[in-house]
């Protein structure tokens, strides 16, 4: 039973993720531009009067090409429909799913894996602390975002590659194999492990995200019991209490450690000056000002909020149906 419960948080946690993913790709692209240092997040220098960026040279990949956008950040950056008019206008409607392979190659296990160590670390620090408490969430949400950071970290720097490379309509794409040789051929094992600091970092946004949603989720569902009696009314509420609740949890916990998620990005830049997370941040303040550690925050939210939403109520249904 133990064994075929995990096998059970993994695959509804699999379920839950490659929804989220699938559903919100265009945000997450647009996002990953808007939280870099190139000029205008791949917007290139004609599209604005106010971008003083230059275009690297071309890269050659395994017979492809790779177009770095690099130089000063613009002044002002661009509104969140405006890099997806760019994106849209310059390299096609296809750009706006760039790195959804890494994506759901990534997104899949990780949330398998995140919610199986999530559910297991529960069930031991249940045996240690008082079970259902604050601190049995914390401790179990730590653990769980340390293993899956750490094992998926990889996937999710080719994604962030992929998403930065600028390309014009019709240009051939890179695909991530190309990248992942690239990365390889240029900086090794540990090139794949750039930005995994932030990500260390990013598991206080989890703790904070599974304390809020697990106490919302208890109290709304303690109060749908008591006013709804009929089995199926009463399951379709559960439900949207659970998405509430995922919704409301994961954009507190965002907006609070939404600066870990630029300086992750912009240490998996290639050939950038930022070399450690506390660097990062202290380079983006010094030279953009501190409203640069929110840039992409619209675009986060707006992904991140029906995306947690997707993720925790199909999470939550997969586990249903096995339960029963």
């Amino acid at each position: 039973m133990a064994g075929f419960d995990t096998l059970m948080h993994l695959f509804a946690g699999g379920c839950g993720g490659a929804v989220g993913a699938i559903v919100t790709c265009p945000l997450d692209v647009v996002k990953t531009r808007l939280q870099s240092s190139g000029s205008l997040a791949g917007i290139r220098p004609w599209d604005t009067c106010h971008s003083t960026s230059l275009i690297s040279n071309v890269v050659p990949v395994d017979g492809s090409t790779v177009r770095l956008v690099q130089g000063h950040v613009p002044q002002t950056p661009p509104s969140l429909l405006r890099c997806l008019q760019t994106i849209v206008e310059k390299e096609g409607m296809r750009s706006l799913f760039r790195g959804l392979g890494p994506n759901l190659v990534g997104m899949a296990p990780s949330r398998a894996i995140y919610f199986a160590a999530y559910s297991r670390a529960k069930d031991k620090f249940s045996t240690i602390f008082q079970p259902s408490s604050p601190l049995v969430h914390i401790s179990s949400a730590a653990c769980a975002g340390f293993i899956t950071n750490t094992c998926v970290n990889p996937i999710w720097l080719v994604k962030t590659r992929l998403q930065l490379y600028a390309r014009h309509r019709g240009e051939c794409s890179l695909t991530a194999l190309q990248c992942t040789r690239h990365v390889y051929r240029t900086e090794g094992i540990r090139g794949f492990y750039r930005g995994i600091t932030a990500s260390y970092a990013g598991i206080l946004e989890t703790i904070m995200y599974f304390t809020l949603y697990e106490a919302m989720k208890d109290a709304l569902l303690k109060q749908s019991k008591t006013q709804n009696s009929i089995d199926g009314q009463k399951r379709a509420i559960d439900f949207l209490h659970i998405m509430f609740a995922a919704a409301v949890s994961k954009s507190c916990a965002c907006c609070l450690a939404y600066p870990h998620e630029v300086g992750r990005t912009r240490l998996r830049e290639e050939g950038t000056k930022y070399r450690g997370f506390v660097q990062t941040l202290l380079l983006v303040v010094r030279e953009e000002g501190y409203r640069a550690l929110y840039r992409g925050l619209q675009a986060h939210l707006l992904r991140q909020i029906p995306n947690t939403a997707l993720t925790m109520a199909t999470y939550e249904l997969v586990v249903y149906l096995l339960s029963n």
